[in-house]
């Protein structure tokens, strides 16, 4: 079983260059990269200032690439994984539904340290994904496009694209979706110094917590053999039922303490 962890914190800052200063992360020998990051950082600014840096690069990254849907995921090679920021709640489940399921193009974009670019889920995706791609395809998603969020050897997470339609991305717009993710880079890197918000400031919720509560109503989706929606509906009337957290009962799920398949006992 993978180990979860902390995640990170969310600030409600405008993303101008004396916020996001520049680094030097998958440096493009692009004449027009300047220019491709002057008008993402422009597309993230237009997003709504209440909300926090990370969902506005989600919401741009929509806008940039004609997507349905975009999430960032928090992963690291010790074990912690989960869902970051996504543009709407669509995209949170479908992101999300990767861990639970353990496969998916933004595990592969992980652990293969490149681009997975699946153009037509119901293609390659059966076979490359065959639980994940189906699931993925009711929630009304066609296209998955996932790029690795690192700096050299250092492994941060993936930023996934979602689109409702079938079709590769063009050249133009693969080359806005890897400006996108350099910006995300930055963005995680900024995120890690600033430990405590400043005031007005909107975090985002604990990945590790979020993460665990995910495997746990996976494990007991197939325990009972329900939807992840009904086994989350058990889990929190369990919780309310013993008076405890939702999060100590997710805790017990995973350490098999607890079973919906009378296997605990």
């Amino acid at each position: 079983m993978r180990r979860e962890g902390e995640g990170c914190a969310g600030v409600s800052t405008r993303l101008e260059s004396a916020n996001l200063p520049h680094r030097a992360v998958m440096t493009s020998a692009n004449g027009g990269e300047k220019e491709r990051r002057a008008h993402v950082r422009r597309l993230i600014d237009r997003q709504p200032a209440g909300l926090v840096l990370l969902q506005r690069i989600c919401l741009a990254a929509v806008e940039a690439l004609s997507a349905s849907g975009s999430g960032i995921s928090v992963m690291t090679a010790d074990g912690t994984r989960g869902a970051c920021a996504t543009s709407d709640p669509v995209a949170e489940r479908v992101e999300e539904l990767q861990f639970v399921l353990g496969e998916g193009p933004c595990i592969d974009a992980f652990a293969a340290r490149r681009p997975v670019l699946a153009a037509d889920l119901s293609d390659s995706g059966y076979h490359r994904w065959p639980v994940y791609a189906p699931a993925a395809q009711q929630d009304g998603i066609r296209a998955v496009f996932a790029f690795p969020l690192q700096v050299g050897a250092a492994r941060l997470g993936v930023m996934d694209v979602f689109r409702d339609r079938v079709g590769p991305l063009s050249g133009a717009e693969l080359r806005t979706a890897l400006t996108v993710a350099e910006l995300t880079v930055e963005a995680l890197l900024d995120l890690q110094q600033n430990e405590v918000p400043r005031d007005g400031d909107i975090t985002v919720l604990d990945v590790g917590r979020r993460a665990e509560l995910f495997q746990a109503q996976g494990m007991v989706m197939m325990q009972l053999g329900v939807s992840l929606g009904e086994a989350l509906a058990r889990m929190r009337a369990h919780a309310y039922a013993e008076n405890r957290r939702l999060e100590d009962i997710a805790r017990d799920v995973l350490e098999r303490r607890l079973r919906w398949d009378g296997n605990n006992e």
